[in-house]
């Protein structure tokens, strides 16, 4: 683990346990707590605390893959790191920090902001505003969007994912420190990153399984309008018009819509892309895991995921949520959405 402080130098910390947690339900996607042994980290004097506010972190973990392979280090995340305590005298010291979006969510507007362009460019310019020179990459079909005025107080950060659903996307922070523009993967088109058996050699501890229909739409209504731009009111339904899908909106499961309203949105073609993106998400089946594995500090929210039961049933599963442990022999839960009978 590095911590970097603000007067630029770059200390090497030796840890003694922590965790890292990801979580795509959260603004904030990664947090960490970190134990480490020496108590000359807690700030003392007015020097100390102003190299420490602002200072980041850098973590990452070891992977052995047990094939005679060499160990490899995996980033767990870039950190701002937000406080330090412990026992002054023999600690230990424990550190916690958030990813770098914590950034963006507390430099909110004191004047009305305006963005337009596209939804890059616009989303670029709203976390450089408060990260210079931060890398944002993009993994989506760009679009064009209307105009959008902010008021004092807003949340730049809930700003920047209001444009991004106008595109069905999501943006977040890295492992590495940069922040990805991205949809989420499709559950049955994209591959397995990786196989949680419970097998001989396999790293599969325990499962449950859920499903719920709170939360499942099977229809989105986006609607925009832009005042400033003199654009008239535009909107676009979209309903699960499958018959043969057990949230077609004619059938037995009924019509349950979901609204997403914005005024990036100035066309009826903006809102008919927006609202297709968000139906693929919202009628997404509401079918839950919490699996424990041994770690696996490579993953992703959204990585899909194979999982073979003990019975032999096998299941796909989308990762939702983790806690990666810093410490040897640490529990490694992990929560899934849209989990989905493996053929």
């Amino acid at each position: 683990m590095e911590l970097f402080l603000t007067t630029g130098d770059v200390i090497e910390i030796p840890h003694t346990g922590g965790s890292v947690t990801v979580d795509r339900t959260q603004a904030i996607r990664r947090t960490c707590t970190i134990t480490v042994a020496d108590p000359t980290l807690i700030p003392r004097t007015p020097a100390d605390e102003l190299a420490t506010y602002g200072a980041r972190l850098r973590i990452s973990r070891g992977v052995d893959y047990g094939d005679g392979s060499p160990p490899e280090l995996v980033p767990l995340g870039v950190f701002r790191l937000d406080s330090v305590d412990g026992d002054v005298n023999e600690g230990p010291v424990t550190l916690s920090g958030k990813d770098l979006s914590a950034i963006i969510i507390d430099d909110k507007f004191t004047t009305p902001y305006r963005v337009a362009g596209t939804v890059v460019s616009a989303i670029t310019e709203l976390i450089q505003r408060s990260v210079p020179g931060a890398d944002v990459i993009n993994r989506i079909t760009n679009a064009t969007i209307g105009s959008r005025t902010f008021d004092v107080e807003a949340d730049p950060w809930a700003g920047v994912q209001e444009i991004a659903a106008a595109a069905g996307a999501e943006c977040y922070a890295s492992p590495d420190g940069e922040f990805i523009l991205a949809t989420l993967p499709d559950l049955l088109a994209a591959d397995p990153v990786w196989t949680i058996e419970a097998t001989e050699g396999g790293v599969y501890i325990s499962g449950n399984r859920a499903m719920t229909s709170d939360g499942v739409y099977n229809g989105v209504l986006a609607r925009g309008e832009n005042t400033s731009e003199n654009s008239p009111p535009v909107q676009y339904m979209a309903w699960d018009t499958d018959p043969n899908s057990p949230t077609y909106y004619n059938g037995p499961y009924g019509r349950r819509p979901q609204f997403h309203s914005s005024s990036t949105l100035t066309t009826t073609s903006a809102c008919k892309q927006a609202a297709d993106l968000l139906l693929a998400k919202a009628k997404a089946p509401n079918a839950s895991g919490d699996i424990a594995s041994l770690p696996n500090p490579a993953l992703e929210p959204g990585d899909v995921l194979r999982v073979m039961h003990e019975d032999g049933t096998r299941e796909l599963h989308q990762a939702a949520a983790f806690t990666v442990p810093l410490d040897l022999g640490g529990d490694f839960p992990i929560s899934t959405i849209s989990a989905k009978e493996d053929a």
